[in-house]
């Protein structure tokens, strides 16, 4: 499988390195190789092999800053757009991994467009596209004969989507509800530690859980993106930003949190949805609620099942490693399509 990604930060060297480590036991296990041909990035430059580039020296010259430095070899070529790069042939797949817009989208929007059009499978990290337009990326998917894939937006490499769209699949999923954000989750955790709110957001700044400018994350931008995809992949609606309730956990005091203590309950950022819409809030759970004993930046989510009851999913939100785990995840998802449309057809 041919590979473009768009944007080489931390999750695509995560991923990188993924391919670089498991190259052997991928081909082994699951008969699948896969070998990155292009790269697009906003400050390093872009690079493109059909023959594949040397994953080694692509994370070398991401390392030092610039792909200036990849050496020059047959077939490469150098600072193509992603308009140049994404065309009809030039790869199996794209991953789109570039920073997420929750407003427009773009220009990634037009980006996994592109790729879906020129008959590429699409795996995504960045949640604006799948969070604003899920529906009319599947629709183009579809038309095109390819995949559209988007484990990765929301709970990092945990399966959430999987879990939802294939191992519960025969049950109605009538709500879902979950701490979609790690770095609120820690915030809050510290100040059950008793520290106040500014305290324990400037600790999660220094520990690099939280940007200089928190507030996607404590405001609850950020996990309403993932209750977006969420909704519209589980319940098939078309909700947007205006339809969701949004609040983040900034008016908590710590004796708001030291109430809730003495009443065996705890506070956490809640995103939760329905088919007819979704809210994200600071609420008291009781102790006894599997979401209240979910500490640190770790996620979990709770699925309402009509055949299982709550099912509840708890792992890592955030990571290089972790993400690039869903990304393998879901290109091995497309790997096994095409294998049984194989066998089928023979």
């Amino acid at each position: 499988m041919r590979l473009i990604l768009i944007g080489f930060g931390a999750v695509g060297r995560g991923f990188a390195e993924i391919l670089r480590d498991k190259t052997n036991n991928l081909r082994a296990k699951y008969g699948f190789e896969a070998s990155i041909v292009g790269v697009v990035t906003a400050t390093r430059g872009s690079l493109y092999c059909a023959a594949g580039l040397d994953i080694p020296a692509l994370l070398t010259a991401a390392k030092a800053g610039s792909f200036a430095s990849y050496p020059a070899g047959a077939g490469l070529q150098r600072d193509l757009s992603a308009a140049d790069m994404i065309t009809p042939g030039a790869a199996d797949a794209l991953l789109e991994l570039s920073p997420t817009n929750l407003e427009t989208a773009q220009p990634a929007l037009a980006t996994c467009y592109r790729a879906l059009d020129a008959g590429m499978h699409l795996a995504l990290a960045n949640k604006g596209p799948v969070a604003l337009r899920y529906a009319d990326l599947q629709a183009r998917a579809a038309a095109n004969g390819v995949q559209m894939r988007c484990e990765a937006t929301v709970m990092a490499g945990t399966p959430t989507m999987q879990l939802a769209q294939e191992a519960l699949a025969g049950c109605q999923i009538t709500g879902a509800r979950g701490i979609l954000n790690g770095t609120t989750n820690y915030i809050l955790t510290q100040m059950e530690s008793g520290e106040n709110y500014r305290a324990a957001l400037e600790k999660a700044q220094k520990l690099g859980y939280a940007e200089a400018d928190p507030s996607g994350d404590v405001d609850g931008w950020d996990a309403a993106g993932k209750l977006l995809i969420l909704a519209n992949a589980l319940f098939g609606s078309r909700l947007t930003m205006g339809d969701l309730q949004v609040s983040g956990i900034g008016g908590l005091s710590a004796d708001d949190i030291s109430r809730a203590r003495e009443q065996n309950q705890r506070y956490k950022l809640i995103a939760q949805a329905s088919p007819s819409g979704g809210t994200v809030e600071a609420m008291r759970l009781p102790t006894t609620d599997p979401l209240a004993s979910v500490a640190g930046t770790t996620n979990a989510i709770t699925l309402e099942t009509d055949l299982l009851g709550a099912v509840t999913l708890i792992g890592a939100g955030a990571g290089s490693h972790e993400t690039g785990a869903a990304l393998l995840a879901d290109l091995l998802a497309i790997h096994r399509c095409q294998c049984n449309q194989t066998g089928a057809s023979a």
